[in-house]
């Protein structure tokens, strides 16, 4: 058998070499280089069954109005009832104190009235005598 018929069969062709990359993206500044290499991504969204949901500061945050509002407006309204909840706590702490005052005043009242009927009573068995 000849040589030749084997030999081109095996050997591996030669790859042509490779051009130079080009260095014109290192005058980039900071701020183009995070738009060119794609290092402001953004936050991340995901959509599954009509809700949509957001990774924001740690945390999965509902931006879809289907389950019952926005992630934002289901916070402020914890605020505000969290706001009113204190205003209530308050509220009733004022009505207890004046309640307490009230039942201060009534005493002291009861006391004065009892004693100027105890006076009167005094004078009075005085002039008798």
């Amino acid at each position: 058998m000849p040589l030749g018929l084997f030999a081109n069969k095996f050997s591996p062709k030669k790859t042509p070499p490779r051009r130079a990359q080009s260095l014109s993206n290192l005058h980039l500044d900071a701020s183009e280089s995070r738009t060119e290499f794609g290092l402001d991504y953004g936050a991340v969204k995901v959509s599954l069954g009509g809700n949509e949901v957001a990774f924001e500061n740690g945390l999965w945050v509902n931006e879809s109005a289907g389950g019952g509002g926005s992630h934002k407006e289901v916070t402020r309204l914890r605020k505000a009832n969290q706001t009113l909840h204190e205003e209530n706590n308050l509220l009733k702490l004022k009505i207890d104190i004046l309640l307490d005052m009230l039942a201060e005043t009534s005493a002291v009242s009861h006391f004065h009235e009892n004693e100027v009927k105890q006076l009167r009573e005094t004078k009075l068995a005085g002039k008798k005598r």
